[in-house]
Parts: structure tokens; sequence; C-alpha cells
């Protein structure tokens, strides 16, 4: 039974320790362009990344260039007619695949995100005004299509992209990520081809979890109904899960950094 005062507060989404946790690296370069060698910040990352690799056979570190080199290995027959980069993540992958191979000349954004629900799951948030169907309407008979974002870990957020298009674009859609968990990317593949950097075995949450460096510190990693957005230091149960008797050690480095970054979101 749920007591009154559980019911008075939100639900959080449960979060079991996996067999295997992907950290990916997307930190050391931002605090490396902000503070530089030899600062505080600077400190309390090679703190924080000594702590995540004590336990090398359950964490372990992505690096971001192997990824994108993965990507580049099977291109495209010709440059996409049209991408659908999934918020400023997905734009920043676009923007440097077509930097370095020329596969997306046109790329359009959508603010989606996957927030907290307050009953303890999720929903996709489309953040612009009006719908996301009605914001990919014109992409009807385009030729090509991909869809871009840097990381697919239960695909909802890619599926709601795919299931807006419209339905002659839908067929020619292609999946285009950094990384994701092999199960979501598998089923995605199942019915629209994928290209993905990396993929991470074993089943969701329970046996696999795929997070980024910066969600660690940052806020934004965690997206609320009506309420602030959370980095993943301020969710306690999580970072137990996650590093068991590292998490207070590892939270306070990130505390260290968010306030380093002050200003910093994702």
């Amino acid at each position: 039974m749920i007591s009154s005062a559980m019911c008075a507060r939100d639900l959080e989404p449960v979060q079991p320790r996996p067999s295997a946790l992907y950290v990916h690296d997307d930190l050391t370069d931002l605090v490396a362009a902000r503070h530089g060698p030899g600062t505080p910040a600077a400190r309390h990352l090679e703190r924080l990344f000594a702590l995540l690799r004590r336990e090398p056979g359950r964490i372990a570190v992505l690096a971001l260039e192997p990824q994108y080199a993965a990507v580049l290995a099977t291109p495209p027959p010709a440059p996409y007619a049209q991408a659908v980069a999934v918020g400023r993540a997905g734009a920043r992958v676009a923007a440097r695949l077509h930097e370095r191979a020329g596969w997306f000349p046109v790329v359009r954004t959508v603010d989606l995100t996957r927030e907290e629900d307050g009953g303890g799951g999720y929903e996709v948030v489309h953040r612009s005004a009006g719908t996301l169907a009605a914001d990919l309407r014109d992409l009807a008979g385009v030729t090509s299509l991909a869809i871009v974002d840097d990381t697919v870990f239960s695909g909802v957020t890619v599926r709601a992209v795919l299931e807006a298009l419209p339905d002659d674009a839908r067929p020619r859609a292609h999946v285009v990520c950094l990384r994701g968990v092999a199960e979501t990317l598998d089923a995605l593949a199942r019915e629209r081809p994928v290209r993905a950097g990396f993929a991470a075995p074993g089943r969701l949450l329970d046996e696999v979890s795929l997070i980024n460096a910066t969600g660690l510190v940052l806020r934004g990693s965690i997206r609320r109904r009506g309420r602030a957005d959370l980095a993943f230091f301020e969710r306690p149960q999580w970072m137990r899960a996650w590093f068991g008797e590292a998490a207070d050690d590892v939270i306070g480095h990130c505390r260290a950094l968010n306030a380093e970054l002050a200003g910093e979101t994702l």
C-alpha cells in the first residue's frame, strides 16, 4: 500500500544495479575547454574518472572518437536529403558527422526529450509549439532521411520521431547514433536500417545501463514534469545503484564539478 505521504510527492523511476555500466566521456573536453589542466575542475575530473575505473569488470568508460569512427565505417550510398536531429545532442552528432563525411547537408532539430511523469514512469515531450507531426509534415516525399541522436537507450524518442513522420517518409528513414543498448538497436533494425558506433549488450537496466558523464554533473539529465531539472548526482539512490560504496565520493566530485561549470546545462 502506498502511504499518503508517498502520494504527496512524485515517485522516482526505479534504478536497479546493472551488471554493466557504460559511461560515455563527454566531460573531459568540456572541462578542458572551460578550465584547462591543473585547475580544481581538472583535479576533480581526474579523481572522478579514477573512481569510475576502480570496477573495470563492471564499469567501462567510452571514448568519443572510436564511436564516430565506427559510424563512419559504414557510410550511406549518398548524403541524406534530410536529417532530423533529436535535441541539441543529436544536432551536435549530425554537425560533426557532416563536417567529417558530408552526410547531412540539411538538418532540422526537434526539441524532444524523455520526461519523468511523476508516477514512476516517463513520457516523451515535444517542447516546441505545436505537435511533432506538424513540425515534420513537410518531409512528405523526401527521398532519403536520417534520424540522428547521440544515445539510444530505450528508443522511445527515436520511435516518437518515426511515428510522427508522414506515411511515405517513414519507410525511407534510417537511424544514426553514436551509441545505444544492443537490444534496443536490434529491435529498431528490424524495422529500419540503423548505424551505431557502439552497442552495449544486455537487458535494459537490469544488465546494462548507458549514461553520459556530463549527465552525472550537469542539470538536464533528469527532466521532470512541472519541476526543475536535475543532474544524476542529485539522485543519491541512482548513484548508489551505479557506483555502490564509491557513490558518496563520486557525488562529491560531481557536485564540485557542477559548481566549477556553473551555468552549464544539458
